[in-house]
Formats: structure tokens, sequence, C-alpha cells
């Protein structure tokens, strides 16, 4: 596959993370009575924990570092998230944008990062893709 696409196609799967991350890390506190809607016990922390975890997924795949880890843990939680919050009738698209992500992050998973990545330089290869 070619690792221009691979990067291209990183870049436009981190920036959900990144952005979103960023936003529960910045503004926890609104993030937090949300959760606490749904249910989750100690709704602060757990807004904390989530914006690290989408921060640090997004980086870790904007970069391609544990790239295939990345990918299986980011479509994970896409599911998870649409399945937790977004099965209302009005939220169909949100969970539709969650199962589109997943499949990306499976495809990620599977291709790998491509040459232009932190996997790559560190296994040393030109291109660390497997399709």
């Amino acid at each position: 596959m070619n690792s221009t696409v691979l990067l291209v196609g990183r870049i436009l799967l981190s920036i959900i993370f990144l952005v979103g991350g960023f936003g529960k890390l910045t503004g926890a506190e609104g993030f937090a009575g949300y959760l606490g809607v749904l249910g989750f016990p100690a709704p602060l922390a757990m807004a904390y924990l989530v914006g690290l975890f989408e921060l640090a997924g997004g980086l870790a795949v904007l970069v391609g570092f544990k790239t295939t880890i990345a990918g299986y843990a980011l479509a994970a939680f896409c599911i998870a998230t649409g399945v937790i919050a977004h099965m209302a009738p009005d939220q169909m698209t949100t969970l539709l944008k969650n199962v589109g992500l997943a499949g990306g992050y499976l495809v990620l998973a599977a291709a790998g990062p491509g040459a232009y990545s932190v996997d790559a330089r560190s296994s040393g290869a030109r291109s660390s893709s497997r399709l």
C-alpha cells in the first residue's frame, strides 16, 4: 500500500481524537456532566481518563506509533462509545460515524502505518505496511 496514502489516512483518522481528547481535557467538567447523566461513577475522573485516552490514541495514530495496538484499541473504543452513548434514535448519525471510524481503525491496524511512521523507523524497515 502507498505510504503517502497511509500517512494521509492516519492524519485524517487522528483529527477526531486529537480535537476530542483536547476538548475533554480542557472542558472536563462539561463532559463529566454528560458522563454523570449516563450513569458513570466518578464522572470527572472518567472525563479526564477518556480525554487522555483519546489524545494519546490520536497522537499514536498521527505519528504511527504502536499502530496495530492503537488501531484495535480505538476501533473497540468507537464501538463501545457508540453502544454506550449513541443508541438513541436521534443519535443514529453519531452511532454510524463511530461504526465507520471503527472500520477505518481496523483497516489501519491490518495495513500498518506505512513508511512515514515511528513504527517503520524503529523497525528499520522502509515500510511497515502489511498489505
